[in-house]
């Protein structure tokens, strides 16, 4: 599996970490947000990472009633892989967190495998003026936040989700993750294969270096052989660099305006769909080929699309 002969691309849309006030371009309202997926599907992302927002003040929400404004429009448009995320919001409760994926039943859910400072305030300086009341507490409440996901948290998620059919994008955001991923492997919690996820560059987890890149890969080639594929991120300039490293690896990429608004430098991306096109542009470049939503679902082990409940 580490080797794989094609390229799954994964798109997150909007994320929680991004704010109105950084680009007019992020999607906030449910048909932004839908229009986003579909246009990234088409772009030729595979698997649709998706978080949803107040539709009136552009904040994280996991109100299983906000997804329904735009999950169903995206299930009809595109054949892509829904992955819904359970990190939800900073400052989240878990059962918040939760919510959306135990409604949604989807063929994939995030699961953070560790807490960890999580510190995205810097954000805040760099904004003259805010739309929103809400943004900059939000961003600056971070300097004093640790993102919560112990074992009996990571437990309970992987458990309840299961129940349903729903696979995991299991995000690290430290070599310690890895490890607490081989753990629930050892108990047989989750079976593989695996589709893990490395973060780099965000505040508090691991630095987006190369070598670190290098580092998490053998890593997870000790803990988990064959059973595993490898996707990473780098957050803000090291979207792209960190995809191609991969993908030449023989690994997988996650690009969208959840991981980074810019396109190219000081070039704010005007949408998803142009950041997954530059990656399948490169990928194309470099004779990689890039996985479609059915050859994504048969070597993640998927349950198909059909099996959802929206």
């Amino acid at each position: 599996m580490r080797g794989s002969k094609k390229t799954i691309v994964s798109c997150a849309i909007t994320g929680s970490i991004h704010t109105p006030s950084m680009t007019p371009y992020l999607p906030v309202t449910p048909d932004q947000i839908a229009s986003e997926a579909i246009a990234a599907a088409q772009a030729g992302a595979a698997i649709l990472h998706l978080h949803a927002r107040d539709p009136e003040t552009g904040a994280p929400s996991q109100d299983p009633n906000h997804y329904a404004l735009f999950l169903p429009r995206i299930k009809q448009s595109t054949d892509a892989v829904v992955n819904i995320t359970t990190g939800g919001g900073l400052g989240m409760t878990l059962d918040q967190r939760l919510a959306a994926a135990k409604w949604a039943k989807p063929e994939v859910a995030s699961m953070n495998m560790g807490s960890l400072n999580f510190n995205i305030s810097g954000a805040a300086a760099r904004i003259e003026t805010f739309k929103e009341d809400w943004e900059k507490p939000y961003l600056e409440m971070t300097k004093d936040l640790i993102l919560s996901n112990t074992f009996t948290q990571i437990e309970r998620g992987i458990t309840e989700l299961k129940e349903n059919g729903t696979r995991f994008e299991f995000e690290c955001y430290d070599i310690g993750h890895l490890y607490n991923l081989a753990h629930f492997v050892d108990r047989k919690l989750v079976e593989p294969p695996f589709f893990v996820q490395g973060v780099f560059g965000i505040l508090g987890g691991i630095a987006a270096e190369p070598e670190h890149l290098q580092h998490m890969r053998e890593t997870a080639d000790r803990l988990f052989g064959d059973d595993y594929y490898f996707s990473c991120l780098g957050a803000g300039r090291h979207q792209m660099p960190f995809a191609t490293m991969n993908a030449m690896r023989g690994g997988h990429v996650r690009v969208g305006l959840e991981d980074s608004i810019y396109l190219s430098k000081g070039v704010l991306a005007q949408s998803n769909a142009d950041q997954v096109a530059k990656i399948v542009r490169i990928l194309e470049e470099l004779s990689i080929e890039v996985a479609t939503p059915d050859e994504a679902r048969e070597m993640l082990a998927l349950k198909g699309g059909d099996q959802v409940a929206f």
